[in-house]
């Protein structure tokens, strides 16, 4: 249990007390997941852009024409 045992609530308290705090972490979990899926996708979108810079040269259509 997630009281302190010197306390002394009944059963039926302390099921609702440990349900609220699991409510609370999973709801903190779920957001750090929300914000690691973010973070990941704005990382790889910032390493397309990078790629696509570099690339770019190589890419470009009208030096394919030039030859």
């Amino acid at each position: 249990m997630l009281i302190r045992e010197e306390e002394d609530l009944d059963p039926i308290k302390t099921q609702i007390f440990d349900a609220v705090v699991g409510f609370d972490e999973e709801q903190t979990l779920k957001a750090k997941r929300i914000q690691s899926k973010r973070l990941l996708h704005v990382r790889r979108a910032i390493e397309q852009r990078h790629e696509e810079m570099e690339l770019s040269p190589y890419l470009d259509n009208e030096s394919w024409f030039e030859e």
